[in-house]
């Protein structure tokens, strides 16, 4: 591996490590792969942001991950839910892909538009084009820029209003999701196709195979036997989210674990099947 690589790699190590601290199915799954002797790769990594003219959006986690090598490859629109999405590659095919998404805040009503600017505008800086040019340095960034990154990677405004949250909530889940959690990863997902052994080939006995471990899943699996992309997930992990209010805490669905199994060299993604996932966050 080239510096940046092993960079990259520590950056993304790091990521899971917070990840998997959150997420106990994360941790299930890997109990379940161990028993069963199979290999666990990382398919893709997913965020969320808003996209606000000269403030936030996609860029802001697209951006560090292309400094380090990623390649932007297709974008995605949902037009029932106000999102659109990128997909990034690596050039080593090791590493997973990163998929962010962004909600249109244009297209909200005027009091939910009001209510995430006033949430967001007090807010952490974010990456110079010093730090970006730090990131893509062929000798590797400094050690001290993982930091650096690991703060950017987290919700860069401060704890917002649980009023504004659960009116948010309302009109938008994505948007009460976001508000409450920033650049946190959403989720990341294992790739079916590395298992690498009987027990745990093919996606219906991975999703079996985590039921049995007590995981409640998705109900469905997305995308029919032997099309190009199937995916299911966990349900969403809650965590308590600091907020401003009498409680300070609201318990919400954080994350969820992802798994994806692909067929015939496509790797990139399905609108109808990512915008199913998308729900996985909903409150009950």
């Amino acid at each position: 591996m080239t510096p940046r690589e092993r960079f990259a790699l520590r950056l993304l190590d790091a990521l899971w490590r917070d990840y998997r601290s959150r997420v106990p199915y994360a941790r299930v799954y890997e109990d379940v792969l161990a028993q069963a002797g199979g290999r666990f790769a990382n398919d893709h990594v997913a965020f969320r942001t808003f996209a606000l003219q000269a403030e936030d959006g996609l860029f802001q986690v697209a951006r560090p991950f292309e400094a380090l090598g990623w390649v932007g490859e297709t974008a995605y629109r949902f037009p029932d839910k106000g999102l659109s999405a990128l997909h990034l590659r690596h050039p080593d095919a090791s590493f997973p892909k990163v998929f962010v998404s962004e909600l249109r805040v244009w297209e909200l009503p005027a009091p939910a538009r009001a209510r995430i600017r006033r949430s967001v505008r007090p807010r952490i800086a974010g990456l110079s084009d010093a730090e970006l040019a730090a990131l893509a340095a062929p000798g590797g960034p400094p050690a001290r820029m993982l930091a650096r990154l690991l703060r950017h990677f987290d919700r860069p405004w401060p704890a917002p209003k649980a009023s504004d949250v659960l009116a948010l909530d309302r009109v938008s889940q994505y948007a009460a999701w976001t508000l409450l959690f920033g650049y946190r990863v959403n989720h990341f997902t294992a790739s079916i196709n590395a298992h690498g052994v009987a027990a745990l080939a093919g996606i219906e006995r991975t999703v079996a195979a985590l039921r049995e471990a007590g995981v409640p899943m998705k109900a469905e699996i997305e995308g029919a036997r032997g099309s190009k992309l199937r995916q299911s997930a966990t349900a969403a992990a809650e965590a308590d989210a600091e907020v401003r209010g009498p409680k300070r805490r609201l318990r919400w669905p954080y994350a969820y674990f992802e798994l994806a199994e692909r067929s015939g060299g496509f790797e990139g993604f399905l609108g109808g099947q990512a915008a199913q996932l998308f729900e996985m966050t909903r409150r009950g």
